[in-house]
């Protein structure tokens, strides 16, 4: 029986596993050109047009596509092979990086154009993210490694947001945006090729034969019924719809409140990347799921503060602080609620809980996104940032308030599947008392 992994091994436990070995290395390249795309995104949109509205019409375009399309892309996700899907979406993904590169290197990049650009690339995430969510648990054979390869997930992808928005910042100011959106392109052939290369054991997909419409009303059971996984959802798409858009603005805040350049968007991004990287490699050395649940609020709690922090702040040492304090509670929040979401679904409907998972955070997002790009607009950035903020705090309380709830709903599950033992009635309280004083 070999001996269990400790120290740093530990902490990247989930690389024992060689098909996310290749996952892991591909995406680390993509995730960076992914980064770049976006600071270059939005620098662009606001030289062209120096309108926050535009910035938020854009991010809309890119996001509300996964509003839209999500529950039916959980629905395709339990019924097809995963990796050949995701080969699909890591291809047009790339291409739709060349198209928004040819656009601005020619000359010819408007507000417009980059707003159906942007379109595209949001339908294409609505199917890649839950696909590609679900499919962990095809690439980790041992469900025990679950958490440790989430918590990995956001570390690499944290890792990326730190160096994509400095590399892109510097690439913006040596040759110009649409250089990002070309190297952005030519990241995807790492990803496509570890696809390519991994040993997958076919699993039996969900109900093939069910109709749509039916496993469309399965999927929204699932989330909308009393219990921990509408809690979780619900306050995740609080966060996104009021809190998350704060990011729209960055570039309002890098050039006009902090009276910066690309490289202060830059900072603004990585500082946040920073702090969220902090919290992923925190995660990952966590052993179990027990006491993620108590995280969730405080997490959300943190990234309202900081959020309202930000807002407030007109030094860039001050706002870069803030927005590690921002990444830090959003990062908990969401890898937490991941963990707690794949340990507690079924396997046939795991796609759909993550596409509604998916729905939650990047779905409302678009709204947000208008909503603080019209506001900044009447009232200004700092004060529309601040009270989406506030809205956070206030969620996360209420999240609180209701926890011991949650704990109660979630230990049947916990205990069914092995992670709490099954407690005779002489030791139920004792049982109870433990799983509390964990989570």
């Amino acid at each position: 029986m070999s001996e269990p992994p400790r120290g740093l091994a530990f902490m990247v436990r989930a690389l024992r596993h060689r098909n996310y070995r290749l996952f892991f290395g591909g995406q680390i390249v993509s995730l960076c050109g992914t980064w770049m795309t976006n600071i270059a995104t939005g620098w662009l949109v606001y030289r062209l047009t120096g309108s926050p509205l535009m910035l938020g019409v854009v991010t809309f375009a890119g996001q509300i596509p996964v509003f839209l399309l999500a529950p039916f892309a959980g629905l395709l996700v339990d019924r097809v092979d995963k990796r050949r899907g995701l080969i699909a979406t890591q291809v047009l993904s790339m291409l739709q990086s060349f198209a928004l590169a040819a656009l601005t290197l020619t000359g010819h990049a408007s507000a417009a154009g980059i707003a159906v650009l942007s379109l595209f690339q949001g339908a294409i995430t609505a199917f890649d993210i839950p696909m590609r969510q679900s499919f962990l648990v095809d690439m980790i054979e041992d469900r025990a490694d679950l958490g440790n390869a989430i918590a990995l997930n956001s570390s690499m992808f944290n890792v990326a947001r730190l160096a994509g928005p400095a590399i892109g910042a510097a690439v913006i100011a040596a040759v110009g945006e649409g250089w990002c959106f070309f190297a952005d392109g030519c990241s995807f052939v790492g990803v496509i090729a570890s696809f390519l290369l991994m040993d997958i054991r076919p699993r039996a997909a969900g109900t093939p034969g069910q109709s749509v419409l039916r496993g469309l009303r399965e999927g929204w059971l699932a989330v909308s019924r009393p219990g921990p996984i509408r809690r979780i959802i619900s306050l995740l798409a609080v966060v996104s719809l009021l809190g998350a858009p704060y990011a729209t603005l960055l570039p309002v805040f890098a050039r006009t409140v902090l009276a910066g350049d690309a490289q202060t968007l830059g900072i603004l991004m990585s500082s946040s990347g920073a702090g969220a990287l902090l919290a992923a490699a925190w995660l990952a050395g966590r052993r179990s799921v027990l006491g993620l649940g108590k995280l969730i609020p405080y997490a959300a709690g943190l990234f309202g503060l900081g959020v309202i922090g930000f807002a407030l702040s007109g030094a860039l040492w001050l706002s870069a602080a803030f927005l590690f304090a921002c990444g830090c509670g959003l990062m908990v929040q969401l890898a937490a609620s991941n963990t707690i979401l794949q340990t507690i679904v079924e396997d046939e409907k795991r796609g759909r809980v993550m596409a509604f998972y998916m729905m939650a955070f990047l779905g409302t997002a678009p709204f947000g996104s208008l909503l603080v790009g019209k506001l900044s607009e009447i009232f200004g950035p700092r004060p529309t940032v601040a009270l989406g903020g506030a809205c956070c705090v206030v969620a996360a309380a209420v999240f609180l308030a209701g926890l011991r709830e949650l704990r109660a709903s979630i230990a049947p599950i916990y205990r069914r599947i092995g992670i709490l033992p099954q407690a005779a009635s002489a030791t139920d309280e004792a049982t109870r008392l433990t799983f509390e004083a964990r989570d």
